[in-house]
């Protein structure tokens, strides 16, 4: 299979965890988009969709599915969503679509966080992938400097803006090996909006899109 119909194989494979009428919630990207394809097909059986960004929810509506917000709902079934990279523990890179902060907020409301991805996502440690952090316009620079002491090598991602008005930090030449420290330190970066790494709320559920077929990770 291509990397694209391995994409396809696990969105579709995603649908099976969807209990009809409840509320879920759906990320963004490529892979995403899958699923977001399949939804389409019992679109007349789900509650509602909360979407982690524009152009999902964009999606979403055209196939006729109902979003809701948030703020209206108190818990998700289940949260589908891919990864730019996931290791054996199931903690992952979020962030190349710029849509992390949202992603983080659905996957914490979520009772059960399904992760779908290709193959070439698996990674034994975390990091190859550069780790995006949002922040505040007014904070880049110093928020870069915070991240040099942390070993990083921030990039500015340039004219990209997210949802929420700010911008993105890519961060390379990191190794993590303590993806839970990580995370905090640059939580605790004034600044700082979210970043990338979903290792305090990591997957529950991954599946893998392999040259064989679906593979399932608890």
């Amino acid at each position: 299979m291509t990397q694209d119909e391995m994409k396809k194989a696990v969105g579709w494979a995603a649908l099976e965890y969807v209990i009809p009428y409840t509320l879920i919630g759906v990320g963004s990207g490529s892979t995403a988009n899958h699923f977001i394809d399949a939804l389409g097909f019992i679109n007349h059986k789900l509650e509602g969709v909360v979407s982690s960004s524009l152009a999902s929810s964009a999606k979403l509506t055209k196939l006729g599915i109902p979003i809701v917000d948030s703020n209206d709902v108190d818990s998700l079934d289940i949260y589908v969503d891919g990864a730019d990279e996931i290791n054996k523990y199931m903690q992952i890179i979020k962030g190349g679509g710029a849509a992390l902060t949202r992603e983080k907020v659905i996957a914490a409301i979520a009772r059960t966080f399904i992760c779908i991805v290709d193959s070439s996502k698996q990674v034994d440690v975390l990091g190859k992938f550069p780790l995006p952090v949002e922040v505040l316009p007014m904070a880049r620079s110093y928020v870069a400097r915070e991240l040099i002491k942390l070993g990083g090598l921030p990039e500015y991602r340039k004219h990209v803006v997210t949802d929420n008005g700010n911008v993105i930090l890519d961060v390379h030449n990191l190794i993590i090996t303590d993806a839970v420290t990580l995370e905090n330190q640059v939580n605790g970066i004034a600044g700082v909006i979210s970043v990338g790494l979903f290792a305090k709320r990591c997957a529950d559920i991954a599946l893998i899109g392999t040259q064989y077929g679906v593979e399932v990770m608890v």
